[in-house]
């Protein structure tokens, strides 16, 4: 179950999807999630990182692994509205550098008994931070991300990466040769990266491309399973239907009553 990201939204409405106009802080639902749930798996996709310390985070994420029994998956992008950054007092500039630093303060909170980290951008005094998470060592750090350094920081630093709405599924996989290829280099080995695509499904609404092929994960059920197997074959471990971007269960002017009937039709359609 995967929760994502939204500070705030500009004033003029029409700038933005509708599924961004209306969202729940992601750890908070996922928490509420964890206490009515055992076995799910709770994800974020993404927590963008310059909006919060990796102190506080850390201390959040591990709070989280606790009460689920270890069941968190941490998400992590750099951002891009720059509206967030501005009412959050953070930096747009040099969101890599900085997100290198934030994986590694992350680490020494959650595996060190003395924690402790001197970077360009994040200071750890020595010092302890407990209870530690019940994952060792730590919650999976999925990286996202798009450009190609973005794509190698993910293969090098992370547990995996994890796609953006808005990616080109039909090139999925040279962007997944980028992650694995830095994993390999990195010492990793490149089949254990996890790849984690953030599937918009448009159920019943075929849409196409600029090249005139139906965008993959649109159309009938029976065409969106065969795109998850197809996704399967480029070298995706899994994916996570985002229901989101259905405009009758993402818009927030639609009633909560209405939403739930139609995420359940697509949920119990597209059921394994």
């Amino acid at each position: 179950m995967w929760s994502f990201h939204r500070l705030l939204t500009p004033a003029d409405k029409d700038a933005m999807a509708p599924v961004y106009r209306s969202v729940l802080d992601p750890l908070g639902a996922l928490t509420f999630a964890a206490a009515r749930s055992s076995r799910i798996r709770l994800g974020v996709a993404v927590l963008n990182l310059p909006f919060v310390s990796p102190a506080y985070l850390a201390k959040q994420a591990a709070t989280l692994d606790v009460l689920s029994g270890g069941r968190l998956d941490l998400g992590l992008g750099t951002g891009w509205q720059r509206e967030e950054f501005t009412a959050s007092g953070a930096s747009i500039e040099r969101r890599g550098a900085r997100a290198e630093e934030y994986v590694a303060a992350l680490h020494t909170l959650w595996t060190d008994e003395v924690s402790s980290y001197e970077g360009e951008f994040y200071t750890i005094s020595p010092s302890r931070m407990a209870p530690k998470p019940v994952q060792k060592p730590g919650p999976p750090v999925l990286l996202g991300g798009s450009a190609e350094r973005a794509l190698k920081r993910a293969g090098r630093l992370g547990a995996g990466w994890i796609s953006r709405s808005a990616t080109d599924l039909t090139r999925i996989h040279e962007q997944i040769a980028v992650v694995r290829n830095a994993a390999e280099e990195a010492g990793k080995d490149p089949d254990g990266v996890r790849v984690a695509v953030r599937g918009v499904v448009r159920a019943g609404e075929e849409q196409r491309g600029e090249n005139g092929e139906r965008v993959r994960l649109t159309g009938s059920y029976e065409q969106i399973r065969e795109d998850v197997e197809w996704l399967g074959e480029q070298g995706v471990t899994e994916l996570f239907y985002d229901l989101n971007w259905d405009p009758l269960v993402g818009d927030p002017e639609v009633t909560a009553e209405s939403a739930t009937a139609r995420a359940k039709e697509i949920l119990e359609a597209l059921a394994p």
